[in-house]
């Protein structure tokens, strides 16, 4: 997939997410990343891609941008929303080892070069940094629809995307020493077209998540930039200091 395919793809992917389907995955999504990335500090978060999605709402870093292939319009009571930059995905303007937070929602499986934008990733998050992550199941109904809908020139879901599982998914952070922390899988209602019909299985949500939560629509990863040879160092006790009582607090000792 060339440069201009890949905005083609993206292109097609906003305008999926407008249906009602494509509204659906992006309220289980805004949940999901509000409260993943709530509790993650430090001082510079960028999320890429996928301007429909606040990704960066919760989190209370001082920093935060939106990286985008094309200025985008914004919506009327879009709030205050991180600083918008337009920019190559697979070639990010930040310094190596300066970013601690980078969301990617729908990216990679519509990216011309997916594994090139991981590494750029990679490079900019610094150690112990955090990666999210955000793509469409193949291993669910929605997967086997699409699949279906390639056969039958009518799809589901935007063709151009390249949907990766979350072994395959995985098996790539692995390599690059990002290591997962979390996952969750949601939207589990039939792969229908209309609002009426995807309200009518709601109730499948919860009933998804403990019986066959593997098999949701949509992921959510969430990684750790491992870095090889780097340690957490705690505080120094010596053997002299942790063999005296007079060293702990009256209310600790036995």
């Amino acid at each position: 997939m060339d440069s201009a395919a890949s905005e083609t793809s993206i292109i097609a992917l906003h305008e999926w997410l407008q249906s009602p389907a494509g509204a659906y995955v992006r309220a289980f999504e805004q949940e999901c990343l509000d409260a993943l990335t709530a509790d993650i500090f430090g001082f510079h978060a960028v999320q890429i891609g996928l301007p429909q999605i606040d990704a960066l709402r919760a989190n209370r870093m001082p920093h935060k941008w939106l990286a985008v292939s094309a200025p985008v319009a914004r919506a009327p009571d879009s709030g205050q929303r991180a600083h918008e930059l337009v920019l190559d995905f697979e070639e990010l303007p930040f310094p190596s080892q300066s970013l601690d937070l980078v969301v990617l929602p729908h990216v990679l499986e519509f990216a011309a070069e997916p594994h090139q934008v991981l590494r750029e990733v990679e490079r900019v998050l610094i150690p112990e940094g955090q990666l999210i992550i955000c793509g469409f199941n193949p291993a669910s109904l929605w997967g086997l629809r699409q699949g279906w809908g390639r056969i039958t020139r009518s799809p589901y879901l935007p063709v151009e995307g390249e949907f990766i599982s979350m072994l395959r998914m995985k098996d790539w952070l692995k390599l690059l020493n990002l290591g997962v922390s979390r996952s969750h899988f949601g939207c589990y209602a039939p792969p229908m077209r209309s609002s009426h019909w995807l309200e009518r299985f709601a109730f499948l949500e919860s009933a998804g998540q403990r019986w066959w939560s593997p098999l949701g629509a949509v992921y959510i990863v969430q990684a750790v930039n491992r870095v090889k040879g780097m340690k957490l160092i705690g505080p120094a006790w010596s053997r002299s200091t942790a063999s005296k009582g007079a060293a702990l607090p009256v209310t600790n000792r036995k």
